[in-house]
């Protein structure tokens, strides 16, 4: 077993929870639900011994209510756009006090949320990044939110697309939010300087026949490179390997047709250590920023950031495609998660958090502000919205490669997964390293993956 990250078993010793069963289904999605340990259907949403954390200071005005609170795995533009929605929902009502901390990143967030419920002090409300919410569920952390839906509140006013990904058994313990899917970003002015195709779809194969002409232009007196990779891109993994038409696992068959990891992998090492048009960088956003290369990928939640911070036309395109054009994406972010505690009151409260930052005023202006995608349905009718969409059609990018998005396979349900993917693509697009050890050692990782969380992955369809 890896030790970067923690299966069901060792969180259920860890917290001393029991195993619970769990009834089968077929189909790729979580469906079943976890018996009692896990929160599931029958049991109460409670948790006597799991108090709140500690509390910043309450500023004046918000003294005397019920206080929730929040950790957020966001810093920088993105901490402070949430923070904001939290001081709305502040001021917009005399009952509750949201308060909202930082903890870094989503790594952050899994580490210090362990260590709160071996402490059982632990927040109100958390969000964790696509299906890594259920090992938490597994250990009986969370709490169902249909009891809360209303008519105007429920899974219906959400883009379907990410609604699955929080439901177990016939119960919701995930709310969309802050989702995203990949992005290609590219220097449109330099593009089309170089008279080379904008507003368009790209194929890698494509991007990297245009080095040659990219390298023509010079920054800091150096020729400007096509692409940089960076040392953690094994979310956009997924994407890069649906291109070139395979998959990462099929059930619990690891790379079930080694070709296109082949293929995939061979470019990526080729395109850095022979070409030399694309490298691994230390910060790929700031690289490209600054003018050292002309094209990145990034979370749709980069838009918002990358528009005000670039001195050029931003362009945004599908994620380029290969075998596939365009290919399939890995749906991305977070959604909501309501935690097992000792006060229903406080439970009670934060379900009015994610009531009123899930309504299409919310949801909207939380797009226009992030770069997220607008998560309800109702909030592309936004008349902010729609002005953004007119004026920048970025935006609009974003929201029509949502067609194309997918949940990643289980093995990347776990952070071990993701890490073995990054691990595996750090060392080829920065040491370039052998393909064939890469797959190799690749495979035992998502094999053990697979099989520390076997019983979970069967418990929710997956064989």
């Amino acid at each position: 077993m890896h030790d970067r990250t923690l299966t069901r078993r060792h969180l259920l010793a860890m917290l001393g929870a029991g195993a619970g069963a769990a009834a089968l289904a077929s189909c790729s999605l979580p469906t079943a639900g976890a018996g009692s340990d896990a929160g599931g259907a029958g049991s109460s949403a409670l948790r006597p011994d799991m108090k709140q954390a500690a509390l910043g200071e309450i500023p004046s005005q918000y003294r005397g209510r019920t206080n929730i609170l929040f950790w957020a795995p966001w810093t920088g533009h993105l901490f402070d756009v949430i923070a904001e929605a939290f001081t709305m929902f502040n001021d917009s009502q005399t009952d509750i006090y949201a308060a909202i901390e930082s903890v870094g990143g989503y790594a952050d967030l899994h580490t210090q949320f362990t260590a709160a419920l071996q402490a059982k002090a632990v927040p109100d409300m958390v969000c964790f990044p696509e299906l890594q919410w259920l090992q938490f569920y597994f250990a009986g952390a969370l709490a169902p939110l249909d009891p809360y839906f209303t008519d105007e509140w429920n899974l219906d006013i959400y883009l379907q697309s990410y609604v699955g990904e929080g439901r177990a058994g016939d119960e919701t313990y995930v709310v969309p939010f802050a989702r995203s899917t990949p992005i290609f970003y590219y220097n449109k002015t330099a593009f089309t300087e170089l008279g080379l195709p904008v507003d368009t779809t790209y194929t890698w194969s494509q991007l990297r026949e245009l080095g040659p002409e990219i390298a023509s232009l010079t920054s800091s007196g150096q020729p400007v490179r096509t692409f940089a990779y960076s040392a953690a891109d094994g979310w956009y993994a997924s994407s890069w390997l649906w291109a070139f038409g395979g998959a990462w696992t099929d059930g619990f068959d690891v790379m079930p047709d080694e070709g296109p990891v082949r293929d995939l992998m061979g470019f990526a090492r080729d395109w850095v250590h022979v070409d030399g048009h694309a490298y691994q960088a230390q910060a790929p956003h700031t690289d490209f920023q600054t003018g050292l290369v002309t094209a990145v990928h990034g979370s749709t939640a980069s838009m918002r950031g990358l528009t005000e911070a670039v001195d050029f036309e931003l362009g945004a395109a599908f994620m380029p495609g290969e075998v596939d054009q365009p290919p399939l994406v890995p749906t991305g972010g977070s959604g909501f998660s309501l935690v097992r505690t000792d006060s229903k009151e406080r439970q009670d409260a934060t379900a009015e958090l994610m009531k009123f930052l899930g309504t299409p005023q919310m949801s909207g202006w939380y797009h226009v502000r992030s770069g997220y995608v607008p998560v309800v349905e109702a909030a592309r009718d936004e008349p902010e919205v729609r002005e953004l969409h007119a004026t920048d059609p970025n935006f609009t990018v974003a929201i029509e490669q949502l067609a194309n998005a997918q949940t990643v396979a289980p093995a990347l349900w776990f952070q071990a997964g993701v890490q073995a993917l990054e691990k595996s693509f750090a060392s080829l697009t920065g040491d370039g390293v052998e393909v064939q050890p890469t797959i190799d050692a690749l495979r035992v990782e998502l094999e053990d993956v697979l099989e520390d969380n076997r019983d979970d992955l069967e418990a929710l369809g997956v064989s």
